[in-house]
């Protein structure tokens, strides 16, 4: 096989209580890309299709991400990307991460696998680092590994994928404004007091234990961040018109996603799923702020060849 077409996923990241350590993988959002092998050692990226951003493989995330790859291996030949983004940047649902798992996903799959998935991960980190000054894993976990993932611990990694109940949906809005990771990370606080921190993680315990036992309520009373959206949610235009929006129309609950500003929801049913995202469109449609939206299913399996 000398070129592969791929589907890279979109993700939400934190999922209220779970700042930089849950995520899950979208079902209809993502990017497409195409690795080729080339006779000319190294990685270039020939094609950016849908976005401004540079070809430079050093200041590229796909390109950063699959350099960091390489140096772990040796190839007999080289690498050609051409990325078809259709997730915007700073849109909050894992742009970079999708460029960066899919970078290192096909180049994997063209050396004919010799590493893991997991493994994977530590490579796709260093594009998130070049994107937001962060190596996070919440957004390229999920890419590659579908489904929910828990970050235990980023040094050294170690992710755990998480079941995803079988009626679980999820709604996402993005409202067209961008919102840069690295500011949405300069609005935050370095310490949270004691009483704050035992409230989270009682969530994030809650919520992993609803996914596991498909306990739609437990996961309902878990997504509260009490640490990181009272503070990046000013930065969203009716944030809480949104959120409220979504309670309304039956969602087991809503917070940003990634670092905003797009919002999500988590509902039970497809119906249910499809009555918050026409809820969330007419907030933003009476506040004539354009917007799109997605209704997905959680993605199980992550990256996918086309």
């Amino acid at each position: 096989m000398n070129e592969i077409k791929l589907f890279c996923p979109a993700t939400i990241a934190n999922l209220s209580c779970g700042f930089d350590v849950l995520g899950l993988c979208l079902e209809t959002a993502g990017d497409e890309m195409i690795v080729r092998k080339s006779t000319e050692k190294g990685v270039r990226i020939i094609k950016i299709d849908g976005a401004d951003l540079p070809l430079e493989t050093e200041k590229n995330v796909a390109g950063v991400a699959a350099l960091a790859m390489l140096e772990q291996i040796d190839s007999p030949f080289g690498f050609e990307i051409e990325i078809y983004k259709r997730i915007k940047a700073g849109s909050g649902i894992g742009s970079s991460a999708a460029s960066s798992a899919g970078a290192v996903f096909g180049i994997n799959e063209l050396l004919d696998n010799p590493f893991t998935r997991k493994e994977l991960v530590l490579f796709a980190m260093q594009g998130e680092k070049l994107a937001s000054g962060n190596a996070h894993a919440d957004n390229v976990a999920p890419a590659l590994l579908g489904g929910f993932t828990l970050v235990r611990s980023s040094s050294p990694l170690d992710i755990v994928k998480i079941p995803s109940p079988i009626d679980l949906y999820a709604t996402v809005v993005h409202p067209q404004i961008e919102l840069k990771t690295s500011d949405a990370r300069s609005v935050l606080k370095q310490t949270v007091s004691l009483k704050s921190a035992i409230t989270q993680w009682g969530n994030v315990g809650g919520l992993v234990a609803g996914l596991y036992t498909q306990d739609y309520e437990l996961i309902g009373r878990s997504l509260h961040d009490e640490i990181v959206e009272p503070l990046r949610s000013v930065l969203i235009p009716g944030f809480d018109l949104i959120k409220k929006s979504a309670y309304t129309n039956g969602a087991l609950g809503s917070g940003i996603s990634g670092s905003g500003p797009s919002i999500f929801a988590l509902s039970k049913g497809l119906e249910t799923a499809n009555a918050v995202a026409k809820g969330m469109s007419k907030v933003y449609d009476e506040m004539n702020l354009p917007y799109e939206i997605h209704v997905s299913k959680v993605n199980d399996e992550g990256i996918k060849i086309i």
